[in-house]
């Protein structure tokens, strides 16, 4: 049996997102170049039309190009570990795998071992959000990651001092892989669940709300996100360019939600919200 390889060929602070969405396209492994992505697929098994549905959707906004072959298997687990660096983000937290061997210490350290799950720390947005989060109060808070990804946030939180942290992601392989890595890191008290904001058991209110997302699901999600958040509290997003400040402000304002503090890496950005 051989693997189809998708070459993506694109400007990489785009590779974390389009390895989210080729996912839902029915690639199973990645590896990021600087140039871009290649993504896997086991034989015919993805969605060529909902490949192609986001190369259009990305062409809008960067140059992009896809190239399609065959090739035989590979020991996917050696290639990934050729790919992946440690990042250390604002001198204070690095995030490496367990095969990495550092020559100094930081104040915080998150062991990933991503696989088919979003954050790793090399995407602007998984950077920005830990950077946000290093400034910010966790010690026996209450906190939500919304679409957790490989938990990386939620270990972040946890190894803060967050005294409870509930994180969901609509992904079977995001569960699987979040607590793999709470378990690497120590960090058994965190409580990860399969399904969107709506459909998981939660208990708010929450000190510390956490989203890197997108821009529609931000906006879909936010009034559900202020519901659930204490008075006070602080929600955090990212996920979404720096253009799309106004139109995620225009949506929080009535929420009562208003503006703390935003941040900037590339063309990506964050923004951090208080609760009035």
């Amino acid at each position: 049996m051989y693997h189809t390889c998708l070459r993506v060929t694109c400007d990489p602070s785009f590779n974390e997102l389009l390895i989210a969405e080729l996912a839902e396209a029915g690639f199973d492994t990645f590896l990021e170049h600087d140039d871009g992505i290649e993504a896997y697929a086991e034989g015919e098994s993805f969605d060529r039309a909902a490949a192609e549905e986001i190369r259009e959707k990305y062409a809008a906004t960067t140059a992009i190009s896809f190239a399609y072959s065959q090739v035989p298997r590979k020991n996917w687990n050696e290639e990934w570990e050729k790919s992946f660096e440690p990042i250390v983000v604002d001198n204070r937290c690095v995030i490496r795998a367990d095969f990495h061997s550092l020559s100094q210490s930081y104040p915080y350290e998150i062991i990933i071992t991503p696989k088919m799950s979003f954050g790793t720390g090399h995407h602007q947005t998984t950077w920005l959000m830990i950077k946000a989060m290093l400034d910010l109060p966790h010690r026996g808070k209450k906190v939500m990651d919304a679409g957790c990804g490989t938990a990386i946030l939620s270990i972040l939180a946890s190894k803060l001092g967050a005294a409870e942290v509930d994180a969901f992601d609509i992904d079977d392989w995001s569960v699987e892989n979040g607590n793999e890595n709470k378990t690497i890191n120590g960090c058994p008290d965190i409580r990860i669940q399969k399904g969107k904001i709506s459909e998981v058991s939660l208990h708010p209110p929450y000190d510390i709300i956490l989203a890197n997302i997108n821009k529609n699901v931000l906006l879909d999600e936010m009034s559900a996100y202020a519901s659930h958040l204490k008075a006070g509290g602080h929600l955090l997003l990212s996920g979404f360019f720096s253009t799309d400040i106004p139109d995620l402000l225009d949506k929080a304002f009535p929420l009562q939600l208003n503006e703390v503090a935003r941040d900037q890496r590339d063309q990506w950005a964050s923004l951090l919200l208080r609760r009035s």
